[in-house]
C-alpha cells in the first residue's frame, strides 16, 4: 500500500490531474465564446447553418453526416480561437522574454560559456573578462 499511496501522491500524476481538470473548464470557456460571440458574427453575414438534421439511408441504417459537419465546424472553430486568443498571444509574451534574457547575456571569448554582461570572470573556465556596459 505504501508504493500505492507514494505513487498517486507523486508530483507528475498530480499535475496530470490539474491539467486534466483545468483543460476540461477552458473547454467549456472556450465552447461559450464560440456559442456565444463568434457563432453570432458568423450569422451576421449569412445565418447560422445547422447541419445536424441531414443524413442518409441505406437499407434502413441512418447516417447522420449532419452531426459530424456540426462537429468539425465546432471544431475548427475552437481551434482558430485557441490558436488566435491563446497560442499567438502566449507566444508573442514568451518571445519577448526570451529576447529580454537573452540580451543580458554573452559568450565568454574563451570557453564561449553564457556569461552576465556584466561578469569580468568567467564561471566556467575562470578566465578574466572585460565587463560590457549597458
Amino acid at each position: 500500500m505504501e508504493g500505492f499511496k507514494k505513487f498517486l501522491l507523486q508530483g507528475n500524476l498530480v499535475q496530470l490531474a490539474v491539467a486534466v481538470v483545468i483543460g476540461a473548464v477552458f473547454a467549456n470557456l472556450i465552447t461559450a465564446f464560440t456559442e456565444g460571440f463568434i457563432t453570432p458574427l458568423i450569422g451576421i453575414f449569412g445565418g447560422v447553418p445547422t447541419f445536424s438534421d441531414l443524413y442518409f439511408e441505406i437499407n434502413g441504417s441512418r447516417f447522420l453526416y449532419g452531426a459530424f459537419i456540426d462537429a468539425l465546424v465546432s471544431f475548427l472553430l475552437t481551434a482558430a480561437i485557441l490558436y488566435f486568443f491563446v497560442v499567438m498571444p502566449i507566444g508573442t509574451l514568451l518571445e519577448r522574454f526570451a529576447r529580454a534574457e537573452e540580451a543580458s547575456t554573452r559568450s565568454c571569448p574563451f570557453c564561449l560559456t553564457g556569461i552576465d554582461k556584466q561578469a569580468t570572470r568567467c564561471p566556467s573556465c575562470t578566465s578574466e573578462v572585460q565587463p560590457e556596459t549597458v
